[in-house]
């Protein structure tokens, strides 16, 4: 708690005084340039990871980087989808999977968290689709290669999901908003992009630098 107390006073004397006219700015209005989906890690920092100033990203960050399909849940990612492109006008919206992964690591042996962390299973159960194709198409992968097959699988399956949503769905009928699903790798700081002209995630990684 130190710690988060003395980068807070350090936060208030330098860098909020050196960005005080963007504050202000920030205090009445936002305009974010993109809806960012990631997970809860703390390993991953969407603005750092970015480049981005505060006010340039609406962010959505749960356990698995997960947007259930409409009408799944009536938890807050769905509404927060809907503000972001309803009310914010946000065209951008980005999915975003890391390596090592500990919700995919869990994805992969749902059932033994059911007793443990019931609502861990609760909520693991709205990425059902991701552990059926990875079950069912990825008998010979094992290990590292089938937890990283399943974080790239996931973010394609949210991508699926996020188009359930029928203020999405519309603007994608007119070319009025773009999905992208990235997979950032911890270890090398490198970011994977997914081609959404292509079928598979796989063989479709481009380095963005």
């Amino acid at each position: 708690m130190r710690k988060l107390i003395a980068g807070l006073h350090e936060f208030q004397t330098k860098y909020f005084s050196q960005h005080r006219d963007l504050f202000e700015q920030l205090s009445t209005e936002q305009h974010p340039r993109a809806l960012f989906i990631t997970c809860s890690d703390s390993r991953i920092d969407p603005n750092l990871l970015t480049q981005t100033e505060p006010g340039e990203l609406f962010i959505i960050r749960n356990a698995g980087n997960i947007i259930p399909p409409y009408g799944a849940t009536n938890g807050g990612e769905g509404a927060a989808v809907e503000y972001a492109v309803q009310v914010l006008g946000i065209r951008q919206i980005i999915v975003c999977g890391h390596s090592n992964c500990g919700a995919m690591k869990g994805l992969l042996q749902l059932g033994r968290l059911a007793e443990d962390m019931p609502l861990v299973y609760d909520w693991l159960k709205h990425a059902e689709a991701t552990r059926r194709l990875i079950k069912e198409n990825y008998q010979d992968y094992e290990g590292e290669e089938l937890l990283n097959a399943t974080i790239e699988e996931n973010v394609l399956t949210q991508l699926e999901n996020l188009r359930t949503y029928p203020v999405i769905h519309s603007k994608l009928h007119k070319g009025e908003i773009n999905l992208y699903g990235w997979v950032y790798k911890i270890d090398t700081g490198g970011v994977f992009v997914y081609s959404m002209e292509r079928c598979n995630i796989q063989a479709e990684h481009e380095v963005l630098v």
